[in-house]
């Protein structure tokens, strides 16, 4: 399996391999669901503040978040 390498899809994959809905994770981030949603399609992209909390969340690197490391920490 390739390893996604943008942001969405990283998003949507660490979503998804933590059995999370739209709904929890945003509710967990404090961002709504069309948020997430936008996020994961590569609609929106996060400002950095909410790309370190979305990082920590996940206890991921952010250069893995952005496609730039396949190393998660």
């Amino acid at each position: 399996m390739k390893t996604p390498t943008t942001f969405g899809a990283r998003f949507k994959q660490l979503r998804e391999e933590k059995n999370l809905t739209l709904e929890q994770v945003g509710k967990e981030l404090g961002f709504i669901k069309q948020t997430i949603s936008k996020y994961e399609k590569n609609e929106n992209e996060p400002a950095y503040s909410d790309l370190v909390r979305i990082a920590k969340f996940f206890e991921v690197s952010i250069d893995y978040l952005l496609g730039n490391s396949d190393e998660k920490d």
